[in-house]
């Protein structure tokens, strides 16, 4: 496991089977988006990995936050990847739906 922890956000990520799990935790905004991109960065790329967003402990996300999971989804889409986000919470899930992208996720929430 690895972990990147500021005092806000951390993102943790587990490999497990061919997939990678990202666990994120606090609050995923503008301010700690550098640190979100450097975990993500070398994981969006390998698309002999399955990745998995898991939201569980994410207690508030931004536009940037949200930008940065629908860039991820369209690289991972283009390379033909599996990009699974999980465990969203109900703030979260709410404020997906308003701005109209559960329909990307939410299909996606039990797979295996």
């Amino acid at each position: 496991m690895n972990t990147n922890k500021n005092e806000k956000f951390s993102a943790t990520t587990q490999m497990q089977d061919g997939a990678c799990t990202v666990f994120l935790n606090g609050e995923l905004d503008l301010s700690v988006a550098p640190d979100f991109r450097q975990v993500m960065e070398p994981l969006v790329g390998d698309g002999n990995l399955d990745l998995i967003i898991n939201l569980k402990d994410l207690k508030y996300i931004d536009s940037t936050g949200i930008g940065i999971l629908l860039s991820i989804l369209k690289v991972r889409h283009g390379m033909n990847a599996q990009f699974y986000v999980r465990e969203v919470p109900d703030q979260i899930q709410k404020l997906f739906e308003m701005t109209g992208i559960s329909k990307f996720f939410a299909s996606q929430e039990n797979s295996q």
